[in-house]
């Protein structure tokens, strides 16, 4: 037999030579022989029986439920007493356990942080895809990126949705947009390259240049840092709703103040990615909303959460479950009464306190109103941690008075929807295989998401823990 791919070509040059139909046929069934042990193995099949079912719709959960998993994507799911095992296939046997979907993200930030230290300039594909895994580890199987992200993340983007990822799913805003005086971006963390706009001559351009790079939605600062910057004019605030829905992109909007809300809602904003927190939201708000079909994209009420809460040092810093994806020189610093001095000599501690309870009202408000709403951290920078807070979020989210299955089907079918993401958010045939295995019900306690045994991608194994 050749040994190389120019003696082969000489073998089969010299076995083609017309002496006979009997040598063209042998030479033939050679060719077919060697084409088909180079084709690439079926794609693995995998089957995983036994346990509780979330499927993410809502739907009550079902035990003794069966998956049968190929090529990355969910080929049937139902009890096991229907189950047919495909010939070959892995069988993983979950008898006692739960499945749910992926969980998504909808408000993070990716690559500028490095342990407690925020560095933009290290942004990059391995401080990114770092990340990305980061929040894997812990169930996060996609994520929404508002604002921050140079054009290195197109990249990644484009060969995620090429492929099969072995890391948590991004959609991105780009850079985002900023007013000049304001607050967001380049402005609050300098070194990024975040288009500042003065007027409304400035927002086509811009909105354009988001447009000509795909981004998954537009994103703008408005706020004002209690005071000490400027919000966005309204003027220039509409200027980029009306541009980015022209070229057919969706916007969001960092907002704080209920009546920064409710013009933007009126604007025909397509979602808001904090919640109100300087006063409780109304009827007006919670009717525009639903009238102009505009998300509570994320509460971000682990965000506040974290603006105080280190001021003294939180059990969880303790934790197992936190300590696998922090480095230990950052827990150390956590704990240090140094790092507890400098939070609780924040003169804004009060007012981050009171925000929090003010948003778990209006998160609770909205919901109750019909309004449609994700689940998100705004996690990706000092003291805020991917993976990590977004347990903490739908702990809080609880705490808000949303029911644990309210706040699964917000961190995984709506997270999907409003993504537009078609094959993620829920456990049915035809999906992608993106799923959590718990050791417990979190339908009994919100807080059994953290009983994560493994975690799947497109049906590669991201994350596997120890076994409880």
């Amino acid at each position: 037999m050749p040994r190389s791919r120019c003696q082969a070509r000489q073998f089969f040059r010299r076995a083609w030579r017309p002496s006979s139909h009997l040598v063209r046929f042998q030479t033939l069934a050679l060719l077919l022989c060697l084409a088909f042990a180079a084709a690439p193995a079926r794609a693995e099949v995998r089957v995983l029986r036994g346990f509780t079912l979330i499927d993410g719709t809502g739907a009550a959960a079902v035990a003794n439920s069966a998956m049968i998993i190929d090529a990355g994507r969910i080929k049937w799911v139902g009890p096991v007493s229907a189950l047919k095992v495909p010939a070959g296939a892995e069988i993983v046997n979950l008898t006692g356990r739960y499945v749910m979907p992926g969980i998504i993200d909808l408000h993070g930030h990716l690559g500028i942080t490095s342990g407690m230290t925020l560095d933009t300039k290290a942004y990059s594909r391995q401080t990114v895809e770092h990340d990305l895994k980061t929040y894997a580890e812990y169930g996060v199987t996609s994520m929404l990126s508002l604002g921050l992200d140079t054009d290195l993340i197109y990249e990644i983007r484009e060969q995620e949705r090429t492929s099969r990822p072995t890391m948590a799913r991004v959609y991105t805003a780009g850079l985002g947009l900023v007013y000049k005086g304001g607050i967001g971006g380049g402005i609050s963390f300098p070194g990024v390259p975040t288009p500042v706009l003065s007027t409304v001559s400035d927002v086509e351009p811009a909105v354009a240049a988001d447009a000509r790079k795909h981004v998954d939605v537009i994103k703008f600062w408005t706020d004002d840092n209690f005071g000490k910057a400027k919000r966005m004019p309204y003027d220039i605030c509409k200027a980029i709703i009306d541009s980015g829905h022209r070229h057919g992109i969706r916007v969001v909007a960092h907002v704080y103040y209920l009546e920064d809300a409710k013009q933007l809602t009126n604007f025909g904003i397509d979602g808001l990615v904090h919640i109100v927190r300087d006063k409780p939201v109304d009827q007006e708000l919670i009717a525009s909303m639903k009238q102009h079909n505009t998300w509570q994209v994320a509460s971000t009420l682990s965000r506040e959460v974290s603006l105080f809460i280190y001021a003294k040092a939180p059990a969880f810093l303790s934790d197992p479950f936190f300590t696998r994806g922090v480095p230990a020189d950052v827990v150390k610093t956590l704990s240090s009464p140094q790092y507890e001095e400098k939070i609780a000599a924040d003169p804004n501690l009060e007012k981050y306190r009171e925000a929090l309870e003010i948003g778990k009202r209006n998160l609770k408000a909205l919901a109750d109103g019909g309004v449609r709403y994700g689940m998100g951290t705004d996690t990706g920078v000092p003291g805020r941690f991917q993976g990590y807070n977004d347990h903490l979020e739908m702990q809080e989210m609880v705490e808000a008075g949303l029911t644990p299955m309210q706040v699964i089907v917000a961190s995984t079918k709506s997270g999907a929807e409003f993504l537009k993401a078609r094959d993620l958010g829920t456990l049915q045939a035809g999906k992608w295989a993106d799923l959590i295995v718990l050791a417990k019900n979190p339908l009994d306690d919100i807080r059994n998401t953290q009983t994560i045994q493994t975690v799947y991608i497109a049906g590669n194994t991201v994350y596997k823990g120890k076994a409880q």
